[in-house]
């Protein structure tokens, strides 16, 4: 029986352990978690949540529609459609509710991932 070194935390990740377990998931899955992780930040940062406007950030929403856009437009190959129109839609969305909370709205094609997704109108 081995003891643990005294300055070895036990809190410390095994990741080992986590790279077996991401070795395990389709790279689908990982792109789809990824995009809905972007979302929900975005989400919060447009003051979509219940909390409203207490942590709207314009400015960091931008940033990620943006990238939220680039990886949709990068990764549509390589997931399946099942997957993508969902995305889209949601991407949309954000899209148009960055437009309607900004006091001054982007011209057409140059709000947040119209870059890839071509110019969005409410």
């Amino acid at each position: 029986m081995s003891e643990t070194p005294q300055n070895e935390s036990t809190d410390t990740p095994d990741f080992e352990a986590m790279t077996r377990d991401i070795a395990e998931v389709p790279a689908v899955e990982v792109i789809v978690t990824v995009a809905v992780n972007l979302m929900s930040a975005a989400a919060v940062k447009l003051g979509l949540t219940e909390e409203g406007d207490k942590h709207k950030d314009l400015d960091e929403a931008r940033k990620l529609v943006h990238a939220l856009a680039g990886l949709l437009d990068a990764g549509a190959t390589e997931v399946s459609s099942f997957h993508a129109a969902p995305l889209r839609d949601g991407l949309k969305s954000l899209q148009l509710a960055f437009r309607e909370a900004s006091l001054v709205p982007d011209e057409p094609g140059q709000g947040p991932g119209e870059k890839y997704t071509g110019p969005v109108y409410g």
